[in-house]
């Protein structure tokens, strides 16, 4: 997603180079979006009304079931940026009806993807918050989830939805060649600086909580990414 911050023609700079180049840029963001993450760890291990208010999500996570993190990833996902890039001039006729609706079966599906790795990983690895479980599911999570599964899936939807819901851009990408190292790499290199960190503190939190995490860092990210493109649009436009 945070391709879409590169500001760069691939016909003019390498990938490797935009991607870095993104990397770089989203220190600044990350580091917000890592405070927004650690706080929240913190107040649930370490200030008792914060922990009771997030065991009260728990227990309504309990009563909703599986749905829980299905509807906080279509809002945090798709329905509150999705809301902020309506009001927005410059991006409102990217996101019309046919659009919106897309976007919020994605992003329900991608949290019933993410709902599912977590609680494999939980099974695979244990439940247990400690440094040691906490590494070895941030490791799985960056070197083989995202890079053969997550990114690739993710890129595929935003760029379908970008292309008005239509196939044919997609497939004459395909078969331009190197989509993998043109699309999936950069946009791994540049995520980096932002999720290697975030995924750190998600699985610190029990697995309840997990998804609530994701969701919240996930929309100020999609914001950010927003905020970011439109702005380059008014400075070049």
């Amino acid at each position: 997603m945070s391709e879409a911050a590169t500001h760069s023609d691939p016909a003019l700079e390498a990938p490797w180079r935009a991607s870095l180049r993104a990397a770089r840029a989203n220190v600044v963001p990350g580091v917000v979006l890592w405070s927004v993450g650690l706080v929240l760890v913190l107040a649930y291990y370490f200030h008792p009304p914060t922990h009771a208010a997030l065991e009260r999500v728990t227990g309504l996570r309990d009563r909703i079931g599986f749905w829980f993190p299905i509807i906080g990833t279509v809002i945090c996902g798709g329905i509150l940026p999705i809301l902020y890039l309506r009001r927005d001039p410059a991006t409102r006729d990217e996101y019309r009806l046919k659009n919106c609706g897309f976007l919020i079966l994605f992003w329900a599906y991608k949290g019933v993807e993410i709902e599912l790795w977590y609680r494999f990983l939980a099974f695979l690895v244990g439940h247990g918050n400690d440094l040691r479980t906490v590494m070895i599911k941030s490791l799985l999570d960056q070197v083989v989830y995202c890079p053969i599964y997550a990114v690739p899936m993710t890129v595929l939807g935003l760029s379908f939805n970008h292309a008005g819901l239509r196939f044919a851009p997609l497939l004459a990408d395909f078969r331009a060649g190197g989509w993998y190292r043109r699309h999936i790499l950069p946009t791994l290199i540049a995520n980096a600086a932002i999720w290697v960190p975030v995924v750190f503190l998600v699985y610190s939190l029990p697995l309840s909580l997990q998804t609530l995490l994701f969701d919240l860092v996930l929309c100020f990210y999609i914001l950010m990414v927003a905020h970011i493109t439109r702005r380059h649009g008014r400075r070049v436009s």
